[in-house]
C-alpha cells in the first residue's frame, strides 16, 4: 500500500498540522477575533441580505462587486489592482506559489506569523528568518544584509506583528522595501487597531504589496483576504488563483458589512481603548516582567522565569483561553498572548490572571521542608 512518507517531503510530514485549541465552554482570548456580535437589528438586516442567493450558481468568479466595495471603503490607490483570498492564508499560498521555481527563498523577521514559514515549506520553497533584536524591533543592519545575500523572492513584513504586536518604523520597513531585489509584502492585517497603513502606497513603491483581512474586523467567519499590488503582478497572480474561490454568502455578506462600516468601526476603537486599558492593568502586576506595546487587538507579556506554562494552564483550568507562545520558540519563553476581549471579558482575565500570580508567587518563595 502507498503511503504519505512514499510521495510526500519529509519536511512537510515532519512539521505538525496547525493545531487549532478546542474553546468549547472557554472564555475565548486566544485567536484575536472581534469579541462583539452585530447588534440584533443589524444581524437580521444581513439575513435579509442574503435573501435570494442562488446556491445553485456558481458565484461571481472575480467578486468585481466586492473590489469595488473594498476600494470605496478602505482607500485602495488607483495604482493598484485588487486579488481576493479565502482568508490572507490563501494569499499568502498564492504569492508562495508565484515564485516556487525562482530559487530565491521567502524571508521574514521572526517571531512572526507563522503560515509565512509552513506554506514555503509545503511548496518546497526556502525559509529565511531574520531574529527581531531583543524589544521585538527590526534590526535593520541584519536584515538588509540577508537581503544582500539571500536576495529572497518575497519578504514578507507583518504590520503590525503577531505575535509579538509591535509595529515597526515606517521609515525603516520603506528603507528595506526600497533594498528589497524582491517582493514586499505588507501584511496588515490587524490593520483596524494600527497607527499606520501602506495602504496608499500599494502600487506605486516598486515591489510593494499590502495584504489585508477582514477577519480581525469582525468578519472572522467569511474568511476574506484582500492583496493591493500593481495592476501587473494581480494579473500575474489571478492565474493561480482557484476558480470561485470567494463563495456567493461570503460575497454578499462583505458587501453589507462594507456598508455599515460605522459599527465595525466603533467596536474597533472600544478595543482600542480596551487595549490601553489592559496594557496598564497587566504592567501592575506582580510577576509580569514586561508588556510589549501593541498596535493590534492583543497583547505579548512575558512573566517570571518557569511561570508561562504554567499561567496559561491555570488559566485555562478556570475556564479562559489564551495563547502559550512560549511553547513555539524559545526566543518567546514564558510569554503569554491575550485577544483583547470586551470590557467584562477582560475584567475576568485579569482578576484571574492577578490571583494566579500571587498564588504562584507566594508558592515560589515559601520555604521547602524536606526533599
Amino acid at each position: 500500500m502507498t503511503r504519505p512518507v512514499d510521495l510526500m517531503r519529509p519536511e512537510v510530514l515532519a512539521q505538525p498540522a496547525y493545531a487549532v485549541a478546542g474553546a468549547v465552554g472557554m472564555l475565548k482570548l486566544d485567536a484575536m477575533e472581534n469579541p462583539f456580535p452585530w447588534p440584533g437589528e443589524l444581524e437580521d438586516a444581513w439575513l435579509d441580505a442574503l435573501r435570494g442567493a442562488e446556491l445553485n450558481r456558481y458565484p461571481d468568479a472575480g467578486g468585481d462587486s466586492v473590489k469595488a466595495a473594498i476600494r470605496s471603503a478602505h482607500g485602495i490607490p488607483e495604482s493598484a489592482d485588487c486579488l481576493l483570498g479565502n482568508g490572507s492564508d490563501e494569499l499568502i499560498q498564492i504569492l508562495i506559489t508565484a515564485v516556487q521555481s525562482s530559487g530565491r527563498p521567502v524571508l521574514a523577521p521572526v517571531p512572526t506569523f507563522v503560515m509565512y514559514e509552513v506554506l514555503a515549506r509545503a511548496a518546497g520553497v526556502p525559509f529565511a528568518g531574520v531574529p527581531l533584536d531583543e524589544d521585538f524591533g527590526l534590526d535593520v543592519p541584519a536584515l538588509l544584509r540577508a537581503l544582500e545575500t539571500q536576495r529572497p523572492a518575497i519578504v514578507f513584513l507583518a504590520f503590525p506583528n503577531n505575535p509579538t504586536g509591535r509595529i515597526y518604523d515606517p521609515g525603516l520597513v520603506a528603507e528595506v522595501v526600497a533594498a528589497n531585489p524582491g517582493l514586499t509584502v505588507i501584511d496588515e492585517a490587524y490593520a483596524p487597531f494600527s497607527s499606520h497603513s501602506f495602504l496608499p502606497q500599494a502600487g506605486s513603491m516598486p515591489g510593494l504589496m499590502v495584504m489585508r483581512t477582514l477577519s480581525k474586523l469582525g468578519l472572522a467567519g467569511l474568511r476574506l483576504g484582500y492583496l493591493a499590488a500593481a495592476p501587473e503582478w494581480i494579473d500575474a497572480l489571478e492565474r493561480l488563483r482557484l476558480p470561485y474561490n470567494i463563495n456567493s454568502l461570503t460575497q454578499r455578506s462583505v458587501l453589507f458589512a462594507l456598508a455599515h462600516t460605522g459599527v465595525l468601526d466603533a467596536q474597533a476603537g472600544i478595543l482600542r481603548e480596551q487595549r490601553r486599558r489592559v496594557a496598564d492593568a497587566l504592567a501592575l502586576l506582580p510577576g509580569v516582567r514586561r508588556v510589549i506595546p501593541s498596535d493590534a487587538n492583543f497583547i505579548l507579556f512575558e512573566v517570571a522565569p518557569g511561570l508561562g506554562a504554567v499561567v496559561f494552564d491555570d488559566l485555562r483550568g478556570a475556564g479562559i483561553l489564551i495563547k502559550d507562545v512560549g511553547r513555539a520558540t524559545g526566543r518567546l519563553s514564558d510569554h503569554l498572548r491575550v485577544t483583547i476581549g470586551t470590557p467584562r471579558e477582560n475584567e475576568v482575565f485579569l482578576a484571574a490572571l492577578a490571583g494566579i500570580l500571587a498564588t504562584r508567587l507566594r508558592d515560589a518563595q515559601a520555604p521547602q521542608i524536606g526533599r
